[in-house]
């Protein structure tokens, strides 16, 4: 893939999650296509523009800072007008009045309309262990997972 496609689509990413942080519905809603398809550790939910715009607005949570971890930020193009963007992120949060922090692992599925790339698909997985074990340490785990293979 062109290294400008790469910087477009890392770009976008960016873009998107800055509208998260700022609340700036109208970009993430313009960075949407039609129908949206969100996966997390709630389920699944398809969302056209408007709901997604809505959602926002009403978050119960404010995101005050985010990182993409550039080691694992990854970009495959499938065809000329879909590619999938892959990468780790830290996020900084308040939620419930409380400060948290999480890693995630999160993935997009962009689709180029016209001129324009909008986001079809986009996906998030908490960092911790496969089988979702609460107090597991993953150091260990680890360790045993890159010794077997």
């Amino acid at each position: 893939m062109s290294g400008h496609i790469d910087h477009e689509l890392k770009d976008l990413e960016r873009s998107y999650w800055d509208a998260v942080q700022h609340r700036d519905e109208a970009v993430a809603m313009e960075l949407s296509d039609e129908r949206c398809i969100v996966v997390g550790a709630q389920g699944i939910g398809e969302l056209d523009r408007e709901r997604l715009g809505q959602m926002l607005r009403r978050a119960s949570y404010q995101l005050t800072h985010y990182e993409f971890d550039d080691k694992t930020f990854r970009i495959r193009k499938i065809t000329d007008d879909v590619a999938i963007v892959v990468y780790e992120v830290r996020e900084d949060l308040i939620v419930d009045n409380k400060p948290e922090c999480l890693v995630a692992f999160d993935a997009s599925v962009w689709v180029r309309r016209e001129d324009a790339w909008l986001c079809a698909l986009h996906t998030e997985s908490l960092k911790g262990d496969p089988f979702g074990r609460h107090g597991v340490d993953l150091s260990k785990a680890d360790a045993r997972s890159s010794a077997t293979h």
